[in-house]
């Protein structure tokens, strides 16, 4: 049995009631939709706020959810409005939730390649990290949603389409362009 049909399965069982059912969502999810706001909201108090909050709402909109797109995928939306609702009615404005959940892939790329024990694979390390979240800091909002949702999140181009509202075809060309700007920031630090 696949992700969604694993999702798909809890997500019935708690339209038929199983409460636990749900904090067995909540247990796989939480640091993924975690992750996502923490781009949204920086305070990680609030983050774990607004984490609950979105979790509550998606619990109090089960009843609802019909699996026209994978449950990940929904939860995902819910915790993106709820971020920026939030950050609304804080009076600040959202920033993307891409640049976040990008960065937050890059720096485990970061991570990864600091296996490398030399000071320069350090150096450079750090450095395409911070390129890598500079850029990612850059980008549009839409530009970063999109190639987090791809690059770090996993989904599909239709996946994010349904998540971002928008056609596959707008999904593809965001990620190809946010794809193009991050190359051409990190271009100079990987030539010779």
């Amino acid at each position: 049995m696949g992700e969604r049909e694993v999702d798909q399965e809890l997500v019935s069982r708690v339209q038929r009631g199983d409460k636990k059912a749900f904090d067995l969502l909540v247990l796989k999810y939480q640091q993924k939709v975690a992750n996502l706001i923490s781009r949204y909201v920086r305070d990680p108090s609030e983050t774990l706020d607004v984490t609950q909050e979105a979790f509550i709402k998606a619990y109090r909109a089960l009843p609802n959810f019909r699996g026209d797109s994978a449950f990940y995928t929904w939860l995902y939306r819910i915790a993106i409005n709820t971020a920026k609702n939030y950050l609304v009615a804080q009076g600040r404005r959202p920033p993307g939730s891409d640049v976040d959940a990008e960065t937050a892939e890059q720096l485990d790329v970061g991570t990864r390649l600091k296996e490398h024990a030399t000071p320069e694979h350090h150096l450079l390390t750090d450095e395409l990290a911070e390129t890598v979240k500079q850029a990612m800091d850059d980008l549009p909002e839409d530009l970063r949603t999109a190639i987090t949702l791809r690059e770090l999140e996993g989904l599909s181009y239709e996946e994010i389409a349904r998540a971002m509202d928008c056609p596959v075809g707008t999904v593809r060309s965001r990620i190809f362009r946010a794809r193009a700007a991050i190359d051409n920031r990190l271009r100079p630090l990987l030539e010779p």
